[in-house]
């Protein structure tokens, strides 16, 4: 796992190796209500990498899951793109502001996790 400061107080956790097992265990420090929805993932990933003869569903997961923990892993982060997301799904303002938003965090936990 890497270290990523986040201003004075840090991440909740460093980010994990984007393996399964890595994921699964940073999953279950800072959200393990969502365990199982990864396990239900990575089942469907395996299978479906193992009847399309592909590792695209595998890195599908990873990227997910990767994703998911990089924005997780930062409280604040996490809180605003679950505000942003819920302007977005009420749909009473313009959302073009708040997608941009949502794309500009999913970015920047995309190069956190190193995609």
């Amino acid at each position: 796992m890497s270290a990523q400061p986040d201003g004075p107080y840090g991440p909740l956790i460093p980010m994990p190796d984007l393996t399964p097992d890595a994921l699964r265990a940073a999953v279950a420090r800072i959200a393990p209500s969502r365990i199982p929805a990864l396990t239900q993932h990575l089942f469907e990933a395996t299978t479906n990498a193992q009847q399309t003869q592909s590792l695209a569903p595998l890195r599908a997961f990873v990227h997910s899951w990767a994703v998911f923990v990089a924005i997780e892993r930062h409280p604040e982060r996490a809180t605003r793109l679950r505000e942003l997301e819920q302007i977005v799904a009420i749909a009473e303002q313009d959302p073009t502001a708040a997608i941009h938003e949502i794309q500009q965090i999913r970015k920047t936990a995309e190069a956190e996790a190193g995609l």
